[in-house]
């Protein structure tokens, strides 16, 4: 078993762990689909924005994340039988400040916060999508958050290394060793998977469990430490270990 009480840092993946992306993205679909009369399985709309999302991530990194959406929108527009919006498109693009958290996320981080020595977030989102998304995640204490790293400062998308290798330099710079630091996140392909390619430790936050297909996320394997259905379960798990050490 992990010993949750080694580590110092934890980092996060945010949109689909501690943001509810892919309810952001249904609801700020659903109204240009209920204009039209297009009746689609929430799945099949997840899974269309999912295969445009990271083509465009893939194939061009330079872009910020509203420009992504904005590229995306327009080809589920085609994929999904839509007529050719570009306003729609825009707000579509604009919509990440409006994606909700999950309701477990700002408790559990404020848990955690009183363990760790560092919380920080590594994202594909731009800077001011994050900062509207840590409102959301703060709680009476405030933001749980030391800093994050986004697509905009080291301009790539995960999977590509970048993010956690910034990382690595901030901790050094710290004293934090990779030993001492756990990686949290949901999505395997993102997350996991180049966790796993530094060799750090990391925690899977199962938001689909239960639910059939991989969502708005390319379908991946990839090994991890520890598995939670949710940012409650596991930060009650950590709760428990440092009881333990008492």
């Amino acid at each position: 078993m992990l010993d949750l009480t080694r580590f110092q840092a934890l980092t996060f993946d945010c949109y689909g762990t501690l943001i509810d992306w892919e309810g952001g993205i249904a609801a700020a679909i659903a109204p240009a689909l209920a204009a039209e009369g297009l009746r689609h399985a929430p799945e099949a709309v997840l899974e269309a924005f999912g295969r445009f999302e990271h083509a465009h991530e893939a194939g061009d990194p330079a872009p910020l994340y509203p420009e992504v959406l904005r590229r995306t929108m327009l080809d589920v527009q085609n994929a999904l039988g839509m007529r050719h919006d570009a306003r729609q498109a825009e707000t579509f693009a604009a919509s990440v400040p409006d994606w909700p958290a999950f309701p477990d996320s700002a408790a559990a981080l404020a848990v955690l916060r009183r363990h760790y020595r560092r919380l920080v977030i590594l994202s594909n989102v731009h800077k001011a999508g994050i900062a509207a998304s840590r409102k959301r995640l703060s709680g009476p204490g405030g933001d749980p958050f030391d800093f994050a790293i986004t697509a905009e400062e080291t301009g790539c998308y995960k999977p590509a290394l970048k993010h956690f290798e910034r990382a690595r330099e901030r901790f050094a710079a710290e004293g934090i060793a990779p030993k001492n630091w756990l990686h949290v996140a949901q999505s395997l392909y993102h997350d996991h998977g180049p966790a796993k390619q530094l060799g750090l430790a990391s925690v899977w936050i199962d938001r689909r469990m239960g639910k059939a297909g991989a969502g708005a996320t390319p379908q991946a394997a990839a090994g991890y430490d520890l598995h939670f259905p949710s940012m409650a379960a596991f930060a009650e798990a950590v709760e428990r270990a440092f009881a333990g050490k008492a």
